[in-house]
């Protein structure tokens, strides 16, 4: 094992096309796997669905996305990044290329979730760019490499423009550019990470016996889980409660995403100089503030932005914190703890719309699943608290 270490960490130009290469392929990926939030008023006219169908849509490809991190994940580790994410890269061209030729909602629904196996990328990404750099440098590498959720913040300035301009095809045809592109860049410049080829895939599902994956999945649940959530979901919120136009909605949106995605790294970098737990306690506590904020803001524009801007900020930081937690609950099964977490984290993205959109269908009003979101929030502190804090348990630094 002490050789792979040393090849990966032998080589600075490795790693940081690695790095680099991995964050933009990402990029890519996460634009596929939110494709259609940006796009949900369009696709709602054009299928006639109602709020409960249209948020059904939206939290498909998350749910093949979060399911799906776990195996590819432990793929990463066993056979090596590069070869699993240019798999990856082929597969999503499929779903691509059903979206502009279906013509009703259930086979919409079908390749939405087969578009979800992007959400994946966000497991190998993180397993083959980690695995370049030493220990107390991954706070901020996985930080940079996890910055590949702003995908999710171009397609929400991007799409919208592009489906007004071009027409609707056009979006997916700009998409199948953009994932053929980066794949060739992928394959031509990117090393294969080294890989332990004595791992087992039983050994890479040990870490399911830890409790502190679950305690990150559970963080990350809230976390990530915020960010999916408030990304898919700002656009309906702004053209449903406030009137805006589908563009604009999307640029707020992408606000939002991008907010939540570069503080990231700060994150992972206040990780590598303090201790993770202390600086969630706060992250937790601030997302449980700004979360009864926007409950009470839904009939003050200003406010509401404000609001998801502030959350935004401290579910990014966040991120980076637990994600920094990773290599030291397994190390060299970063990609079985990252499928494992980012599983949880992305199932958190995919609730939280269906119980929204259906609550809102039965009360017409948001403020009760936002105050679900708030409950989760002192769950989370409560379960770091007790475990992490009051039961003073150290994580290596």
């Amino acid at each position: 094992m002490s050789n792979v270490k040393n090849v990966a960490h032998g080589s600075r130009a490795n790693a940081y096309t690695a790095l680099i290469l991995s964050t933009l392929a990402m990029i890519v990926c996460f634009m596929s796997w939110s494709n259609f939030a940006p796009l949900a008023s369009q696709v709602a006219q054009m299928f006639h669905l109602s709020v409960a169908e249209r948020t059904l849509l939206l939290a498909t490809p998350v749910l093949l996305g979060s399911i799906m991190r776990i195996p590819v994940g432990i793929l990463s580790d066993r056979y090596g990044g590069k070869k699993v994410y240019l798999i990856l890269m082929a597969f999503i061209l499929i779903p691509l290329l059903m979206i502009p030729h279906v013509h009703s909602f259930g086979m919409l629904l079908f390749a939405a979730l087969l578009v979800g196996m992007s959400g994946t990328s966000f497991a190998v990404g993180v397993s083959y760019a980690s695995v370049w750099f030493p220990a107390e440098q991954q706070g901020l590498a996985l930080g940079i490499v996890s910055m590949g959720n702003m995908g999710n913040a171009v397609a929400a300035m991007t799409l919208p423009y592009i489906s007004k301009t071009a027409g609707f095809d056009a979006v997916y045809y700009f998409l199948i550019i953009l994932t053929i592109i980066f794949g060739l860049l992928f394959a031509i410049f990117c090393k294969e990470m080294p890989v332990d080829k004595s791992k087992t895939i039983a050994g890479a599902l040990s870490v399911a016996k830890d409790s502190g994956t679950w305690y990150l999945s559970l963080f990350y649940f809230l976390t990530f889980g915020l960010f999916v959530s408030f990304t898919n979901l700002t656009p309906t919120f702004l053209t449903g409660m406030f009137k805006f136009n589908p563009v604009t909605a999307g640029l707020y949106s992408a606000l939002f995403a991008f907010v939540c995605t570069l503080v990231r790294p700060v994150g992972g970098y206040l990780a590598d100089k303090k201790r993770p737990m202390s600086l969630l306690q706060w992250t937790f506590i601030a997302i449980i503030v700004f979360g009864l904020w926007i409950m009470l803001s839904f009939h003050s524009q200003g406010f509401f932005i404000a609001g998801i801007v502030l959350i935004g900020l401290s579910a990014g930081i966040g991120n980076g914190v637990v994600f920094k937690m990773v290599p030291y609950i397994s190390k060299g099964n970063t990609g079985a703890v990252t499928g494992f977490v980012g599983a949880m984290g992305g199932l958190g993205g995919f609730f939280p719309p269906l119980v929204i959109g259906y609550i809102y269908q039965w009360t017409g009003s948001y403020e009760l699943g936002i105050g679900l979101l708030v409950l989760t929030g002192v769950i989370c502190w409560f379960a770091l608290w007790k475990h992490y804090i009051h039961g003073d348990v150290h994580i290596v630094k």
